[in-house]
């Protein structure tokens, strides 16, 4: 069965599943074994210590694969520069960058002259035609339902697809809320020509980096589970729930303030979780697909996973 699409054909990968950017965590080992798995996988960029770091990562995922993967770009982290990261990108020519959390013009601007293809992380019809007249060469649209950065309009993925897909000519990527071969075809059946999975990779065993007690969390963690922190600083984001998390919303209703939410929404404090086990003094970043999540296959587990379901909702389809 063919999976072509206009993403397959752009990002020269067999299926049109990428995994998301992932804070601290999409680093060689888990962006190979999704490549390696038909799909296209990421290295965060902006988590990495400097620019010599990515070389190092991108030089790294080399040695374990020989497919196309990604560079991510998480552009909204409060005083870190990104233009030295972008160049080493460049300079090793990956295939692929993806741009979140900010404006994408200059890294767009830097990436114009050069074959890298780019996709901007959007969360409405006008971001998303802001992206196309910039030049990306597609847009991944992300709904409410989605784990770590998302739009302030608390539109669902199933509403804003089609509504972008009719904004863009330019092909249109969904994310949020999917985790399994039923969300890629419900999304395809939206107009979406591919998908970002970025909590379910979490849960797999190819995510190294990620702590024992996190998984765990995910796996026993429903669709309830989830709760979204800094809407008082716009820039609303969903985790899991957790005493923690309850400390930071309550410092939102009361001192709405970045100054005083910073400690616990920094990095450092998302590493504590992700990292160290520290779940009482950390945080960890999760959709509402958590809810869907009960084991930790490898990526090719879950990769030929999706692929039997989507196949036989194809075959379903093309027997009504």
């Amino acid at each position: 069965m063919q999976w072509n699409t206009r993403i397959t054909e752009l990002l020269h990968i067999k299926y049109p599943i990428i995994q998301g950017g992932l804070a601290y965590l999409a680093y060689a080992d888990l962006a190979a074994a999704v490549s390696n798995a038909g799909g296209l996988g990421q290295i965060t960029a902006m988590s990495l210590p400097n620019a010599d770091a990515l070389r190092q990562e991108i030089q790294h995922a080399r040695t374990l694969s020989n497919k196309p993967f990604g560079v991510n770009f998480a552009i909204g982290m409060h005083g870190v520069s990104f233009e030295d990261r972008v160049q080493v990108a460049i300079d090793e020519q990956v295939s692929v960058v993806t741009i979140t959390g900010g404006n994408p013009a200059a890294i767009l601007g830097m990436l114009h002259s050069t074959d890298i293809k780019t996709l901007v992380l959007v969360s409405s019809s006008r971001q998303a035609q802001k992206a196309e007249q910039l030049g990306a060469s597609a847009v991944i649209v992300v709904g409410q339902e989605g784990g770590g950065h998302l739009g302030r309009d608390d539109v669902g993925t199933m509403v804003l697809v089609p509504q972008v897909v009719d904004a863009v000519s330019i092909p249109v990527v969904a994310s949020g809320g999917i985790g399994d071969g039923r969300g890629w075809m419900a999304a395809q059946a939206l107009g979406a020509e591919g998908i970002e999975m970025g909590t379910r990779f979490i849960a797999t065993q190819e995510c190294v980096h990620a702590s024992a007690s996190y998984k765990k969390a995910l796996i026993e963690s429903s669709e309830f589970d989830t709760a979204v922190i800094k809407r008082s600083i716009h820039s609303p984001a969903r985790v899991l729930r957790s005493e923690y998390i309850d400390k930071v919303l309550e410092i939102e209703r009361e001192t709405p303030t970045y100054e005083a939410l910073k400690d616990y929404i920094s990095g450092e404090a998302n590493k504590r979780w992700i990292y160290d086990d520290i779940k009482e003094e950390g945080f960890g970043w999760a959709g509402q697909v958590t809810g869907m999540i009960h084991d930790i296959p490898t990526v090719s587990e879950l990769m030929d996973r999706m692929v039997k379901e989507a196949g036989s909702i194809r075959k379903k389809w093309g027997s009504l």
